[in-house]
């Protein structure tokens, strides 16, 4: 099994314009669960430690097979256009257990 982890900050917004960002970044990449083969799970989750990432996803898939065809899937690939709008920064760790 893989874990593939994401830590992104948003862009600089109104408040309230975050937290929109925030909650649809958590549906769209939540529900490629069941869409995109080999990815057993999804949750986007937000940081509340003032310094740190604004948020992180935490998934899972079958092995090193699927997080590659997960990165070119046309669904994730579609969250990513949403995702790259709202956000300036990113970092990823990817294990295997």
């Amino acid at each position: 099994m893989v874990t593939h982890i994401v830590f992104w900050n948003l862009k600089e917004a109104p408040e309230a314009e975050r937290a929109a960002s925030a909650r649809k970044m958590k549906e769209l990449l939540e529900g490629l669960v069941g869409r995109v083969p080999g990815l057993l799970s999804a949750g986007v989750h937000q940081n509340f430690t003032p310094g740190g990432y604004d948020l992180c996803l935490v998934s899972q898939l079958t092995d090193r097979a699927a997080l590659e065809a997960y990165q070119v899937h046309p669904a994730h690939l579609e969250v990513k256009k949403f995702v790259h709008s709202v956000v300036c920064q990113r970092a990823a760790v990817d294990y295997e257990e």
